[in-house]
């Protein structure tokens, strides 16, 4: 009956999300756009002719959002690469690159460079979180594991002075992923947009500008 309750509540609350409404109006698949939206408004991440990578991309609501960025006012393409990355499909978006497998392995490396043909990333962005238990300890350790695989995809693929932004979870081990992003990157900033739900521990960090670059 609880988990009913919880269910029905959950159900109530994104319906009447206004993140939710203001996404099925702009056509975003998901609410998440408007957490990367305020960030970028507020950090000047998104610039015209950057090379953008979206790890865990699908649905694709942020690759969505970088995209209209990037694309110019009369329409007809973008200036910029952007690039999603998932072991899940994602619809297709129209001047996105969509790579369809784990970063790690030779084969989507291999599409990522024939894309990316000799160039750095300016911005790799993270939205991706693992499957959680509900188990303090377990779930700062897949947390820390997901953006660990974003920090070493960044040393390798980015500009020296790029910018990584990631979501992770203020509670157990938030310090110690606090405490490699410094050790990392010359600037490091902590959001919580407000499209982030206010009782979720969900926040995000941002590292500007690699310290030791390879």
């Amino acid at each position: 009956m609880a988990k009913n309750k919880l269910n029905k509540n959950w159900l109530h609350d994104h319906i009447n999300d206004p993140f939710v409404k203001l996404a099925q109006k702009e056509g975003y698949r998901a609410r998440a756009a408007y957490k990367l939206k305020e960030i970028d408004e507020d950090e000047k991440l998104i610039k015209p002719g950057q090379v953008i990578v979206d790890l865990g991309s699908t649905p694709g609501s942020w690759s969505q959002y970088v995209r209209n960025k990037l694309a110019g006012a009369g329409g007809g393409g973008i200036h910029g690469t952007v690039i999603g990355l998932d072991m899940l499909p994602m619809d297709p978006i129209a001047d996105v690159h969509f790579i369809l497998g784990d970063f790690r392995e030779e084969d989507s490396l291999r599409q990522l460079e024939e894309v990316l043909r000799g160039r750095k990333v300016d911005v790799v962005l993270s939205d991706m979180a693992p499957n959680l238990s509900g188990v303090a300890i377990a779930d700062a350790a897949r947390v820390e594991h997901v953006v660990d695989l974003a920090i070493e995809f960044a040393r390798v693929h980015m500009k020296p002075t790029g910018a990584l932004l990631v979501k992770c979870f203020n509670g157990t081990g938030y310090n110690e992923l606090l405490h490699k992003f410094r050790a990392e990157f010359k600037t490091v900033v902590s959001k919580k947009p407000k499209a982030s739900r206010a009782n979720s521990s969900e926040i995000f960090l941002l590292g500007k500008v690699l310290k030791n670059p390879s």
